[in-house]
């Protein structure tokens, strides 16, 4: 009988070193649960979730010591660290990840420089595990192979890829930034109006269980675009427009977040109380005349959204308004509504301009405050000077719009921003049917090959450079820039229409131009391309394409969703059928700068070569079924996209 409570004591010591450890360990465990939570939340919903996920990771009953540790780690540690990875990247629904929660209080971390706010959104452009990846090397200190190991525990399929991602993004000078620590977070109260009219001031600051560091800023405010999800919006919050979010005008000239967020409020109907009642109690009660780009939430904000512009158009009255995450357009009268898109994570490019008005195939735009010259430009007259477009307190005359998918020579916009926000920054915006234009990029070929001419193999590595210092030349040769030079806007003109998604909801489209491929029995040159859409929503999708000689248009060879000719996936390889003048039949294949051998294969023959100039040409008797696959510089091997 007198064992029976040592017994007891055993079993319990592992759960008593737990949560010691968890104690020790808190603020690390928070900032990696942070960083691996999905992007698409805004701050509030973060910290609660990451405190919340690390809270539960503390076990009931842990009867029996955790093994030991990976890369040296206490061992009850790092099974604390693997139980708060598994939580932050698979969150369940209604697995109540946002507890514990904050009743009338936002929230938030505090805004770092220039440099915090460039990781933040190179951070969102990454999936969880290669977020998960960056925490464990920037917080925990680990290496590549540790890291990885740490993830393949926690369940990630391809932890070395997730990593190798991840070492791609700088962690910035400073070692433990704030606007990336849970626990040194920024208080704002939420429905302090609400309460003091019914007299219960009241503030439940129960929020965290364990320490936090709360930092109440006097007069500090959460920037207009953050949202919480976890408190539903007090009583009349979205339905009174005296609540409206409104901005400085010249706070874009003051922050180092350039987004919607720092849009000023514009149009001559600022004041109308009955229009922006209208717009708000039309965002309030979602319903048949609400429409939603693919990928957008319909609910209500959650707080007072921000005002961005309340005016005539047409002759019509127009609301835009901006929670955060999500543009609303309202328009008035009996086709008119409230139109919806998301717009969380923008930059000055995409934040640039917000259609107002569609009449047809005419536009007007609400452009960015920071835009200084608006011009319009055919995108299949790349030699035809770009004509001036006017906006008035930015809005735009109208000007034609769509069109690009389908090879009828859209018309883009080409804006310049301010030399506040970049010096001579130019770029080109495409309408694509829905509220915000689609931001065109182009990478060009690493080589800058002519058509025709073929250059020195420079798919081998520099052997007097370090691995390192090659990953990063690649992946600037890769990066995409500007479509606004002449070899771009040749590109676009040519191999424009084969974009793989030209729907509302498309963030950016990427043109790269991968090779250029001599022909046989001089026929000229084949130029090869993968055009690539992202969506706000994080998905997206690609396809390669060629241009032969005499072709009216591109020919589309392969392409589908996912990360091909992504920043994540920078390798890919394409082919075709080619009839030659003379009447003879020829495989094309073509790869991209670290391919170096090509490889085609048909039901009984094969053909196997050097590709030194990552083209081949083999001529057959007449088309088969073909399977064609690349070998890289570094040993793997790659198959066309589909």
């Amino acid at each position: 009988m007198g064992a029976a409570p040592a017994a007891r004591s055993g079993a319990a010591r592992p759960v008593a070193e737990a949560e010691a450890a968890l104690v020790r360990h808190y603020r690390r465990l928070v900032r990696l649960a942070y960083l691996a939570l999905p992007a698409d939340r805004d701050r509030h919903s973060r910290v609660l979730a990451a405190h919340g996920a690390v809270q539960r990771a503390l076990p009931f009953r842990w009867t029996r010591r955790p093994g030991p540790g990976s890369a040296g780690a206490d061992p009850v540690y790092a099974a604390l660290r693997l139980r708060v990875l598994r939580a932050a990247l698979r969150p369940r629904p209604g697995a109540g990840l946002s507890a514990p929660r904050a009743w009338g209080l936002r929230l938030f971390t505090p805004h770092g420089g220039e440099q915090d706010a460039a990781l933040d959104h190179a951070l969102t452009a990454l999936d969880a595990p290669a977020r998960a990846a960056f925490g464990l090397r920037v917080v925990e200190g680990l290496a590549d192979g540790p890291a990885a190991e740490v993830l393949r525990q926690a369940g990630v399929d391809r932890p070395e890829e997730a990593v190798a991602v991840a070492s791609g993004i700088p962690a910035g000078p400073e070692a433990e930034p704030p606007a990336f620590d849970p626990c040194a977070v920024r208080v704002q109260p939420t429905d302090l109006l609400r309460r003091r009219r019914t007299l219960t001031a009241v503030m439940a600051v129960g929020v965290l269980g364990l320490t936090t560091t709360a930092t109440v800023l006097g007069g500090g405010s959460e920037p207009a675009g953050s949202t919480a999800r976890a408190d539903g919006p007090p009583a009349g919050a979205v339905t009174d427009p005296a609540r409206l979010v409104r901005v400085a005008p010249d706070a874009w000239q003051h922050t180092a977040r350039v987004d919607f967020g720092a849009w000023p409020g514009r149009g001559d109907r600022r004041e109308d109380g009955a229009l922006l009642g209208r717009a708000l109690a039309a965002w309030s009660r979602p319903g048949p005349r609400t429409h939603a780009e693919p990928g957008t939430d319909t609910a209500p904000p959650a707080t007072a959204p921000q005002l961005l512009y309340a005016g005539t158009v047409d002759g019509t009255g127009v609301a835009l308004l901006y929670d955060g995450r999500r543009i609303a357009r309202y328009t008035d009268g009996p086709g008119g509504g409230l139109d919806l898109a998301r717009a969380d994570g923008a930059d000055p490019t995409t934040a640039g301009a917000v259609v107002l008005s569609r009449r047809g195939t005419a536009l007007r735009y609400l452009l960015a405050p920071w835009v200084d010259a608006a011009e319009t430009r055919r995108i299949d007259q790349p030699d035809a000077a770009a004509r001036p477009l006017d906006h008035p307190d930015g809005v735009t005359a109208a000007a034609p719009g769509g069109g690009l998918a389908d090879c009828r020579g859209a018309t883009v916009l080409q804006l310049r921003s301010s030399p506040v926000i970049a010096e001579k920054h130019a770029f080109l915006l495409a309408d694509l049917g829905g509220l915000l234009p689609a931001h065109l990029t182009y990478a060009p070929p690493p080589d800058r090959t002519q058509p025709g001419t073929a250059q020195p193999d420079r798919t081998q590595p520099d052997r007097t450079q370090s691995d390192r210092s090659q990953s990063d030349r690649s992946q600037s040769d890769r990066e995409p820039r500007e479509a606004t030079a002449q070899d771009a806007l040749q590109a676009w003109a040519r191999a424009g229409c084969a974009v793989p998604d030209g729907s509302p909801g498309v963030r950016q489209l990427n043109l790269w131009a991968f090779a250029v491929q001599p022909l046989p029995q001089n026929a000229g040159s084949a130029a090869w391309f993968c055009l690539r859409a992202d969506r706000w929503t994080g998905e997206g999708s690609a396809a390669t394409a060629v241009l032969l000689p005499s072709a009216r248009g591109p020919q589309r060879t392969g392409g589908g969703p996912g990360r091909s000719c992504s920043r994540f996936e920078q390798d890919t390889v394409a082919w075709t059928w080619w009839r030659s003048p003379q009447g003879a039949e020829y495989v094309l294949a073509a790869g991209s700068r670290r391919v170096t051998r090509l490889a085609v294969k048909g039901p009984d023959w094969s053909a196997d070569r050097p590709a030194p100039d990552r083209t081949l040409a083999v001529e057959r008797p007449a088309r088969t079924a073909v399977q064609v696959e690349a070998l890289l510089d570094n040993g793997s091997r790659i198959s066309p996209p589909h």
